[in-house]
């Protein structure tokens, strides 16, 4: 087997975490520059994916998933920090404390 298999069977590990991280991370841990970063690399190794010849399509497949995620989560992000999330959570810890403390 040449690299156009084992590579992206390997690369398979960050979409893989970032499907993992959309149900169970909280948002307020989310990097966004990060999720900027790994969306962008993705985006530019899809384009690279189809236009090599022969066309990797596992690389592509791979990048495509690891875009689509890395997006999901940068809506997470923005959600959480800048519409509102951020103070739906702490009103959410406030009740639960003073549910906890009675």
């Amino acid at each position: 087997m040449s690299t156009h298999f084992w590579g992206p069977v390997a690369n398979w590990g960050l979409p893989l975490a970032a499907i993992a991280d959309l149900t169970g991370k909280d948002p307020k841990f989310i990097s966004g520059p990060m999720t900027v970063a790994l969306a962008s690399y993705s985006m530019v190794f899809m384009r690279f994916a189809w236009r090599v010849q022969p066309r990797n399509y596992l690389l592509f497949a791979c990048h495509l998933t690891n875009a689509t995620a890395q997006s999901l989560q940068g809506a997470r992000f923005l959600q959480y920090n800048y519409f509102g999330g951020k103070e739906n959570d702490s009103t959410i810890e406030k009740v639960k404390d003073a549910v906890t403390s009675n």
